[in-house]
């Protein structure tokens, strides 16, 4: 039986940064699952970053991708847009720099034991702890329209469990969802040789420009500055905020998609919906009602249809869900990440209800691991 004093569920950007700050505060840690696993398991190898060089994981400031990027003498022209494997490599180099030892090993269930936590793992070990700290990754909370269960087994997938598209060679693809992942991978499916792509959802066409998220730095500085501040916002502010990153990161899609996407074999097909799947007879394939009354024949189904928070698919926390406070699938947090169970933390993007749509990015890790690192210190 192992005893620590923090132990951080999850080795995602989210508990990587929280276990280094831990750390570096003298702070008993230890870290559960797959280095990145979302990141390695759940996003295609030759996918880009949303995100500039300035989005790092040290809340210390010193371990920085920026840091990273000069070390191996890269220019930020290099790396414009920034390739996912160049961000995991940092994410090692920052495991290594802060000498991080990620237990590759699973929570299967997760109780409350003499005023503490006691974790069971996947290994038939078990683990105590003072305090925990959740970070899920959201490929658990993957949302898919309801008519997806009409959809015979084996011919959908969303986006976050679609990342090998070798597979997809000559396949008629139907993805639903007209956001970023929806049309980078329109531009990878046919890139690997899809015969075609079709993307249909209900709003218009997205624009595909520059944007800049410098505007969310202000509102992550002032939830460290300002006690609750996105929860004691007027909710007229909540809705302005939230209608800018709603058009940076929804209206506005990466400029660098356009060429890719300005290629015969994929249509867009904007202001419509499936109203009906049926299999096709004998070969294999699916037929498609949409809204406008056309009718598409697809191989494949693949739904871009983002994420919905859901603590109860997180099976470790079974156990402890009939503690948890919840609203809308969101766990109700205190203004350090806590739940309403004393000394259990979420973090990430189970946490952007009570602390704003940032905090399900990399940008909001550094400032999630101060709040959660100073709410412990000052219970000691």
């Amino acid at each position: 039986m192992q005893q620590t004093q923090l132990l951080v569920i999850g080795a995602g950007p989210y508990g990587l940064s929280a276990a280094a700050l831990a750390r570096e505060h003298g702070i008993d840690t230890v870290i559960l699952g797959r280095p990145m696993g979302f990141w390695r398991e759940h996003m295609p190898a030759d996918m880009f970053l949303r995100s500039g060089p300035d989005w790092h994981l040290d809340a210390a400031g010193r371990h920085t991708l920026q840091a990273y990027l000069e070390e191996r003498q890269l220019r930020a022209e290099q790396v414009d847009p920034i390739p996912v494997e160049v961000f995991l490599d940092y994410a090692g180099w920052f495991r290594r720099a802060k000498g991080l030892r990620v237990r590759e090993d699973f929570a299967d269930t997760l109780d409350r034991v003499n005023g503490g936590f006691e974790a069971a793992l996947g290994s038939g070990e078990r683990v105590r702890a003072d305090a925990v700290l959740a970070a899920p990754g959201i490929s658990r909370f993957a949302n898919r329209p309801g008519w997806a269960a009409s959809v015979p087994a084996g011919y959908a997938a969303h986006t976050c469990d679609l990342v090998r598209f070798e597979p997809m060679a000559g396949a008629r693809v139907l993805i639903i969802g007209g956001r970023q992942s929806a049309y980078e991978w329109a531009a990878l499916l046919r890139e690997h040789g899809a015969a075609s792509v079709d993307i249909v959802h209900r709003h218009d066409v997205p624009r595909f420009e520059r944007v800049s998220w410098k505007f969310v730095d202000e509102h992550v500085d002032r939830t460290l500055a300002v006690r609750g501040y996105w929860r004691n916002l007027p909710a007229s502010e909540k809705d302005a905020v939230a209608r800018r990153f709603w058009e940076v990161g929804r209206l506005t899609l990466e400029h660098w998609l356009t060429p890719r996407l300005d290629r015969e074999g994929i249509t867009r097909r904007p202001g419509t919906e499936v109203t009906g799947v049926t299999a096709a007879d004998g070969n294999g394939s699916l037929r498609v009602a949409l809204s406008d009354g056309s009718r598409l024949t697809a191989d494949r189904v693949v739904f871009a249809t983002g994420y919905r928070a859901d603590l109860a698919s997180v099976p470790y926390l079974a156990g402890l869900l009939g503690d948890i406070e919840l609203s809308n699938g969101f766990p109700v947090l205190d203004e350090a990440f806590q739940t309403s169970v004393p000394g259990l933390y979420v973090t990430g993007f189970a946490a952007t209800q009570d602390f704003g749509p940032f905090f399900g990015f990399v940008k909001g890790a550094p400032a999630a691991a101060t709040l959660v690192v100073r709410d412990l210190l000052a219970r000691q």
